[in-house]
């Protein structure tokens, strides 16, 4: 798994160093010697991973974390803080700065490769998601408000059968959290699972195997995604590179230090909430993308996809399929006297009438206007008069109440019939439906015509 790193050090020897390291291991490097250049660079080639030092001259590497963390285009990405200081102090200053990590000069390379592939998995993700937003924007059905994500107020389950660690961390996070501890060994540890922001696991202990719960989380697909954090021993750099390996979000070492344990916390619960959002509102704009907003049915588009795909299977041995088109009568008339609210009224009311009497598999759809489309996959012609004759019935026979005004329409439609035959196109499905449309005009409307091929 490659990726686009980039390395900000003002020490070209430093930078030579991580840029052979990270080109040995393939990854595509860029590198920048000051903050100014890094910011600027992060924003025109959002790289996957940002590799930043911290002691450098006018801006330093916390002030340039924090900045890269407050610009919008440039949030998301990692940032690691590499630098010779140790101090707790500093540790906490740059995690808080909005650092996804913090790595002591001299680099151990397997850490430092193992926390690489780490973030740069995590990346790939969100940058999937990122992309499919940015598709759906550009054909013009995103959504383009701002979210005010907090890394706060989350769920947090600690696995732990240490007691008084598992307290500490519950005092510690119940400031800002929701913290529930729960022992290993819990029948109950499955059910904990939902909603939960993040997960801490002791794997420093004697009592379970906290990395093959980890093994076993990112295993199943409704704990795949959840950020997960581990309690190491940074001595024993065989099972924190092998925590990483397995797919942990972020690790804390063993004395636990309840200030870094926090702001871990936070960043972990906000990337959460991030990736949520992009997938929440990426289903949002697509279902935008299928669906009539006035009737909450389907729309042309979608109709049109799923119409070609079912003639596709009819023509190759697969059910045949049946189409009802149905036009409103006089609906003109309906917005000239009544208004167009009114007519609204009537078109939402219609689409209720239609979907409530058609079967589960069968698709209604609006086409625009007052013409709507019944896509009906398995069905004779015979079967597909019926319940249009039904649905015509239905809507002549129950007024149209306009909430509004409190007024009631006596509203009629004509429906036009066909089912598919060999050699069909969808295109000529629908023409023939449209034909039966045509001719229950003519024959008076409030009729159901029937076009066979």
């Amino acid at each position: 798994m490659s990726a686009r790193i980039l390395v900000v050090d003002d020490v070209d020897t430093n930078v030579r160093l991580l840029e052979a390291k990270l080109t040995i291991e393939y990854y595509d490097v860029l590198t920048c010697r000051d903050g100014a250049a890094a910011i600027e660079l992060a924003r025109a080639e959002q790289p996957d991973l940002i590799l930043l030092d911290v002691m450098m001259p006018n801006m330093d590497g916390f002030e340039t974390c924090k900045r890269l963390k407050d610009d919008p285009s440039t949030r998301h990405i990692p940032v690691v803080l590499v630098t010779a200081l140790d101090g707790r102090p500093d540790r906490i200053k740059g995690l808080e700065a909005g650092a996804d990590d913090f790595l002591s000069k001299p680099l151990d390379d397997i850490i430092l490769m193992a926390r690489v592939r780490s973030l740069t998995r995590l990346m790939i993700v969100i940058d999937e998601l990122r992309e499919r937003e940015q598709s759906v924007n550009r054909i013009g059905i995103g959504d383009a408000g701002v979210e005010r994500l907090r890394g706060t107020g989350g769920r947090i389950l600690i696995v732990d059968d240490n007691e008084d660690q598992a307290q500490r961390m519950m005092y510690e996070l119940g400031k800002m959290h929701r913290p529930v501890h729960i022992r290993p060994d819990s029948r109950d540890l499955g059910a904990s699972m939902s909603g939960v922001d993040l997960i801490i696991i002791n794997t420093v202990t004697k009592g379970f195997d906290g990395l093959r719960l980890l093994a076993h989380l990112r295993a199943r697909e409704n704990t795949r995604n959840l950020p997960i954090l581990t309690v190491v021993d940074a001595e024993d750099r065989q099972r924190l590179v092998k925590a990483l390996e397995l797919g942990a979000s972020d690790i804390v070492t063993v004395p636990v230090d309840p200030e870094e344990l926090a702001v871990r916390t936070v960043t972990q619960v906000r990337r959460k909430r991030y990736a949520e959002f992009l997938r929440e509102r990426l289903e949002r704009n697509l279902e935008a993308a299928v669906t009539d907003v006035l009737t909450g049915l389907h729309n042309r588009r979608y109709m049109a996809s799923q119409l070609s795909s079912m003639v596709a299977r009819a023509n190759h041995g697969g059910d045949s399929i049946a189409v009802l088109i149905l036009d409103l009568d006089h609906f003109k008339a309906i917005n000239d006297s009544f208004g167009h609210d009114a007519g609204d009224e009537v078109l939402r009311e219609f689409a209720v009438r239609v979907a409530t009497r058609v079967r589960a598999v069968d698709l209604p759809c609006r086409l625009g206007g007052e013409e709507f489309v019944v896509v009906m996959p398995g069905t004779s012609l015979e079967d597909a008069q019926r319940i249009a004759e039904r649905i015509r019935r239905d809507v002549s026979q129950v007024p149209f109440r306009i909430a509004s005004t409190g007024e009631q329409l006596n509203v009629t439609v004509s429906v036009g019939v066909a089912a598919s035959v060999e050699g069909d196109t969808p295109e000529s499905l629908l023409k023939r439906a449209d034909q039966g449309v045509y001719e229950a005009k003519k024959l008076g409307r409030d009729k159901v015509a029937v076009r066979a091929a």
